[in-house]
């Protein structure tokens, strides 16, 4: 039976058949330390827990308790309570990259992976509804500033909440812990039914990128076509800033998802290969978690203006819905698209 040991929330294969745990024949001892690329992810998953932790906790502070309450601090508010709780579960995984060796026991093992796909999955969905929301911001200023409620706003999150945790179900479902080889590993146990890894793969693969990419990708199209076609900017700051959005959705998720599909035929491929291939993605799938706040938020204006000015004079300029940048380019009348907000 082969297995690949698990490096945060990335697959791992077996082989469909007997599962029965086998007796530590040698003593473990974890190499993580003396091997180059390992050590390189261990920082950089370091360096990511702290970013993250920081940058969104942060962004919690001000959003929910220095700043009035708005459509626009509701996302970025759930944004970060995202990716705070996310980095907050990093450690985990960085124990077991440096052990090499799940120590938690099996109801952590099934608990910290579906928390941590939870939140990476209500991180995605409220990226789109954030895109969305600017794009409807823009091509209809008017009837969003008559009908974008905080109400309204929570109830969305609350759904995509609920959406995330339905595609967190399975890694309560298949993870397990065994022991093999002198270690105890945290794994996906997909024995059980022949087909079960695949359909969680092309699941999670269709709606938590797929389906948000394209989604992403239109809006942020709109967004610039409208800009365009009303020669509402001089500027080439707004493209840059959704430009940076995209890319950096596209980059930080792609090769993690690349390398889970690839693993579906593992046989095909290289134990190496995607050995190397989903730790990387992981790591890469888990930076999203502390650009996001750098990207929404201390990106939304500019930044050397930002920089000159406090903490929350950064944020409330980033989240007002006052969205000054927009008005002036779409407003034909200041009273009527006063509120319209587009900048990112």
């Amino acid at each position: 039976m082969e297995y690949m040991y698990d490096y945060g929330i990335d697959y791992n294969y077996t082989d469909e058949g007997d599962d029965t745990p086998v007796e530590p024949v040698f003593q473990h001892t974890p190499m993580c330390l003396k091997e180059p690329l390992c050590l390189t992810l261990l920082v950089v998953t370091v360096v990511i827990f702290l970013l993250g932790f920081c940058g969104n906790a942060l962004v919690i502070w001000i959003s929910g308790f220095k700043m009035k309450k708005t459509v626009n601090t509701t996302w970025y508010l759930s944004l970060a309570i995202s990716d705070f709780v996310f980095c907050a579960f990093l450690p985990f995984s960085i124990t077991n990259m440096a052990m090499e060796e799940w120590i938690f026991g099996r109801f952590m093992c099934k608990f910290t992976s579906s928390v941590m796909f939870l939140n990476m999955f209500s991180s995605i969905f409220l990226l789109v509804v954030i895109s969305v929301d600017r794009c409807v911001s823009v091509v209809f200023p008017v009837w969003a500033q008559n009908h974008r409620t905080i109400k309204k706003a929570s109830i969305i999150v609350l759904l995509a909440w609920l959406l995330a945790i339905s595609l967190s179900i399975p890694s309560v479902i298949f993870r397990d812990v065994q022991s093999h080889l002198g270690r105890t590993i945290c794994y996906n146990n997909y024995s059980l039914h022949h087909n079960s890894h695949a359909i969680v793969a092309l699941s999670r693969f269709v709606a938590g990128f797929i389906v948000p990419f394209i989604v992403i990708i239109f809006c942020y199209s709109v967004i610039i076509l409208k800009l365009r076609t009303n020669r509402m900017t001089k500027s080439s700051k707004p493209f840059k800033v959704m430009t940076a959005l995209v890319v950096a959705f596209f980059v930080c998720w792609l090769p993690y998802h690349v390398f889970v599909l690839l693993e579906l035929n593992h046989q095909n491929y290289h134990h190496t290969i995607l050995h190397t291939g989903l730790k990387i993605g992981t790591s890469m799938a888990a930076a999203n978690s502390f650009l996001n706040p750098v990207l929404y938020v201390f990106m939304g204006n500019d930044f050397k203006q930002k920089f000159r000015s406090s903490v929350l004079s950064k944020m409330e300029n980033a989240m007002a819905d006052e969205g000054r940048t927009t008005s002036r380019y779409l407003s034909r009348s200041s009273s009527m698209d006063h509120r319209a907000s587009t900048h990112i």
